[in-house]
């Protein structure tokens, strides 16, 4: 019976024409494996493995050992076979052009060729290839992280997840540089254990997790921190100074809404945020953000462009004459803060910057437009939510977080 062999790639002498499409066609797997001269143990690699099976499989390349892997059977063709086929046979690629092709690969078929031999496994764990990874609102099995981000990872998306025990089996620093862990269901201990490995973090979201002081400190050991996002987080401490802004030098949005903070957590906070802070949102205290708490935040943070202090009832309208004093600033939320009369507000009209006006809940129909006809250079209203520090904003099915797409993913909510 005469053996079928794929059709192999042309060489760079020949006229036919060499532009394909790569796909992953799980029928085909065996006559495909087969055609680029390897064998596998089990005919049914396409099929047998789940995504998070294989997830559970990652493992960094291991040093070439003389002796042969025992997981894989290498199957060359005979020489004299190898010789008489026309073209370049897989197994002769260089590294270069193999790892060309994977980087087009989608995540489930990356973890596929991974198990095929000892050097596909080797190219596709690259990190040229895991840059980028997002998992999010995935279940994920103790072990899946701590294999998943020593590959060199720097963006990970994993919001709505349910994330296990890393179990890292390395010490090693970890790449990422932006990472957002928002409503994820984690234990304390779990996540200290990520953040103890990440010094090089630009922008960080934990909205709604349980903290402790050590994981706090761990935030603060990231000198390069940009934007934090801690909104509706709980498990602070009272100490005098935060150890959150002992580190964070360059930070420039900073999300403490509706955080679990009591009156002394929020006169530690303002008056020890950091003066590089360009946009800040503090809403939600209601009774705890008072008077007093606005004017130091203020004077020490002069150069805010956009600040939310949305439901904080105690404010008065005194508070208006120091968002008059900020040079820089754009736009302002202080809806529902029901001590400010609409009148009030025309005060804000001396802002020459000023573009946005959030009042809701303390203006009404007529006032609005008294106040649109009197400062038409501002937007009153114009957005309901706050983007400050936030990884993803508008639409819910936007997989983008702080303007960055990660090119590795499982879409398919069914696969997981």
């Amino acid at each position: 019976m005469q053996r079928r062999h794929l059709h192999e790639i042309p060489d760079s002498g020949s006229n036919v024409n060499t532009s394909f499409t790569w796909a992953w066609d799980p029928s085909k797997t065996s006559e495909l494996l087969l055609g680029m001269g390897v064998s596998v143990l089990n005919d049914k690699l396409a099929n047998e493995n789940t995504p998070q099976e294989l997830l559970m499989c990652v493992t960094p390349p291991a040093k070439r050992q003389k002796v042969k892997d025992k997981e894989f059977v290498i199957a060359r063709r005979p020489r004299l076979l190898r010789e008489a086929a026309p073209g370049v046979s897989w197994d002769t690629l260089p590294d270069e052009l193999l790892l060309g092709i994977f980087s087009y690969l989608p995540l489930a078929d990356l973890l596929k060729v991974s198990q095929v031999c000892h050097r596909w496994h080797g190219l596709s764990m690259d990190e040229s290839l895991w840059k980028s990874l997002d998992l999010a609102g995935k279940n994920l099995l103790p072990g899946v992280i701590g294999q998943l981000l020593p590959l060199g990872i720097t963006a990970f998306r994993c919001p709505r997840s349910c994330i296990g025990n890393p179990l890292f089996k390395t010490t090693r620093l970890l790449h990422v540089q932006h990472m957002d862990l928002s409503s994820c269901t984690i234990q304390v201990g779990d996540l200290q254990s990520i953040l103890d490995r990440c010094q090089s973090l630009q922008n960080l979201s934990l909205e709604g997790l349980k903290l402790s002081s050590d994981i706090v400190r761990k935030i603060a050991q990231n000198p390069s921190l940009l934007r934090l996002n801690l909104s509706g987080c709980s498990g602070f401490s009272t100490e005098r100074r935060p150890s959150i802004f002992d580190c964070v030098c360059v930070l420039e949005e900073l999300n403490l809404a509706w955080c679990d903070f009591t009156v002394d957590h929020v006169r530690t906070a303002v008056s020890h945020i950091p003066s590089t802070v360009l946009q800040l949102n503090l809403s939600g205290y209601r009774q705890n953000l008072l008077m007093s708490d606005v004017k130091t935040l203020l004077e020490r943070c002069r150069n805010l462009v956009h600040l939310d202090l949305s439901d904080s009832v105690m404010l008065k309208p005194e508070c208006l004459q120091y968002f008059c004093q900020l040079t820089y600033l754009e736009h302002l939320s202080l809806s529902r803060c029901y001590q400010i009369p609409p009148a009030a507000l025309l005060e804000l009209g001396e802002i020459a910057t000023l573009k946005t006006l959030q009042v809701f809940g303390i203006v009404t129909a007529p006032s609005h437009l008294l106040l649109k006809a009197t400062l038409p250079h501002i937007k009153f209203n114009f957005s309901h939510f706050t983007t400050i520090a936030r990884p993803t904003t508008g639409y819910k099915k936007n997989q983008e977080m702080w303007g960055i797409k990660c090119r590795l993913s499982l879409r398919n909510p069914a696969v997981f």
